[in-house]
């Protein structure tokens, strides 16, 4: 039974009810706490059940904040702000909205991932929506028993690849719980339309099967047709209840990942952002790197260190880009090389991996480049020969950026264009300040969790997370005003093209590649803005207002978090 409803636009919403007193309290959607004023808990039975003073939601920002920062340890802040994420999200979202910089990284990488990691013994109170083996026939009615209410995004995890910390079980729920806060965050997407949901299908982690405080479904994971039956089914729950919902992929293993983009992308609107909203952030870096360094895009020699879901999807992208300003055949296939644990991607070589032959290189091309079989698997070797100007790294392997690799690279660029990109911190490729050492001050670097700055010869370099989270909201939301049909690569790509714009020349002459998260809804707006139009281009909106309602469109949807009248039924 459906205890309350929203209505009117996302700025101004008006909430209805039937609770009374205690029951009020009990729902973060409709909880003000001290900020219920005399004449709401007149009306709404409060009266003796808060403190007697009145305090506005800029104080409790205040007091909010100052609880959390006074905890002493990153993963006690998550746990603060997940108690009040459940207590009251309109505080919850404005506490996040007027302190970005600080609390992103709290509530999503690098935190999140020691907080999965830490699941089953920090597990306060159940959010979203868990689906194991056993609801197999059932999901559709799992999934209309999760809200009664309208649902318009959903974030998905089978939990296998989390981050890079690999099969974390039904810990990995804090996934798609993080993923929807920053979709709300910086999107506006109020949180009553979002369903977390973690795909329980068993861990093949032994340490939490031999966990007895383990909260997950305790099976060997499920793989197979009876895996890819269970997604069909939740798949198909998904169209029946919410028809004009968007669905985001997140954190599956790479061939897993690939497989469900390809096999539902054109029967529901989805998409992967480890696959195409990693590759969108990590094209608009090399953008602003160009704009940096006063270099066409297509002149860059771009090396990636890793061949997973992010990799190729990076590659992708670049490619696309690439494409987009002339390159072609032979051109751009020298223009992205990658490495995988084999060394250097060639063809002809035993794989199953379908995703990566695309970007294998002949051996042929190779030894014209002056990479000899022997020196394939050596990344400084390679490095040596093709000469990158563009090194990434989505490889998982901690420090394999080293001293050699990168003055290697040195000796050949200028500027050389450094992106340790995996995450969390403890897995990054190189540690920033290493790299801005061992080139002399020259390197222009963007990472995957957040770095402190450093100066170097009087100089300061700051180095700015390519985080995703600049990207997939703006997507996300474009997507949903459009009610587009499909979400296509072409849709990242002018999402990339908008943010590398939005990075100011002051940014760009301290090393930053992407402009501060203080900008992020405005960034957001723009994006969405975009994606519309893409969308309108290529015949796949079915929205009915014209282009130059676009905008004010945009706006109406996004809600900022301010506690909604409360009306009494």
């Amino acid at each position: 039974m459906m205890r309350y409803n929203f209505e009117g636009p996302a700025n101004q919403l008006r909430a209805h009810t039937s609770l009374r007193g205690r029951d009020i309290l009990r729902y973060p959607l409709l909880n003000k706490g001290t900020a219920f004023t005399q004449e709401e808990r007149r009306r709404l039975g409060l009266e003796g059940l808060l403190p007697s003073s009145v305090k506005t939601i800029e104080q409790q920002v205040k007091r909010s904040y100052d609880a959390v920062m006074a905890k002493t340890s990153p993963l006690e802040r998550y746990i603060g702000l997940a108690a009040l994420q459940d207590r009251n999200e309109t505080l919850f979202y404005r506490l996040l909205l007027e302190h970005t910089v600080e609390l992103t990284p709290i509530v999503y990488t690098p935190t999140v991932g020691e907080a999965c990691q830490s699941y089953s013994r920090i597990f306060r109170r159940s959010r979203g929506v868990w689906i194991t083996p056993e609801h197999r026939g059932r999901i559709r009615e799992v999934l209309a028993g999760a809200t009664s209410r309208e649902v318009r995004l959903l974030v998905v995890t089978d939990n296998e690849r989390i981050l890079g910390l690999g099969d974390q079980g039904a810990g990995g729920m804090g996934i798609p719980i993080g993923k929807l806060s920053l979709y709300t965050l910086g999107a506006g997407i109020h949180p009553s339309l979002t369903l977390p949901v973690s795909l329980d299908v068993g861990t093949d982690n032994q340490a939490l099967l031999e966990d007895e405080l383990y909260i997950g479904w305790r099976h060997p994971r499920l793989r197979g047709a009876e895996y890819h039956s269970l997604v069909d089914e939740l798949v198909s729950a998904v169209k029946q209840l919410y028809p004009t919902a968007l669905l985001q992929w997140e954190d599956f293993k790479k061939g897993t990942a690939f497989e469900l983009l390809d096999r539902y992308r054109n029967e529901l609107l989805c998409f992967n952002d480890d696959i195409q909203g990693t590759a969108a952030v990590a094209l608009a870096g090399v953008m602003a790197a160009c704009r940096a360094i006063g270099a066409p895009l297509s002149s860059q020699r771009v090396l990636i260190l890793g061949a997973g879901a992010a990799g190729i999807g990076i590659a992708t992208q670049l490619r696309d880009a690439l494409s987009r300003e002339g390159l072609a055949g032979d051109d751009l296939r020298r223009a992205i090389a990658l490495v995988d644990s084999r060394g250097l991607l060639l063809s002809g070589r035993a794989s199953s991996e379908k995703h990566k032959e695309q970007f294998a290189w002949t051996p042929a091309l190779a030894e014209a480049a002056g990479v000899s079989p022997e020196a394939r698997g050596d990344l400084a070797a390679v490095v040596e020969a093709l000469k990158p100007t563009v090194l990434i790294g989505t490889s998982g392997q901690a420090g394999v950026f080293d001293e050699k690799v990168v003055r290697t690279m040195a000796k050949h660029v200028a500027r050389p264009i450094v992106f340790p990109l995996s995450n969390p911190t403890s897995l990054s490729e190189a540690r920033p300040e290493d790299v801005v050492r061992w080139t002399d001050g020259r390197a222009l670097v963007a990472t995957g969790s957040p770095f402190d700055p450093v100066t170097h010869a009087g100089r300061e370099h700051r180095f700015a997370q390519a985080n995703n989270i600049y990207v997939f909201p703006g997507v996300g939301l474009g997507a949903l005003v459009a009610r587009a049909t499909v979400v296509t690569d072409s849709m990242f790509t002018v999402a990339a093209q908008e943010l590398a714009a939005r990075v100011s020349p002051a940014e760009l002459a301290t090393g930053s590649l992407f402009p501060s998260l203080t900008e992020l809804r405005p960034i957001t707006a723009r994006i969405a803005a975009a994606v519309v139009r893409e969308a309108r281009s290529l015949g796949v909106a079915r929205a009915d207002f014209g282009d130059d309602a676009i905008e004010g469109e945009i706006e109406r949807t996004m809600w900022y978090p301010a506690y909604p009248e409360i009306v009494a039924d």
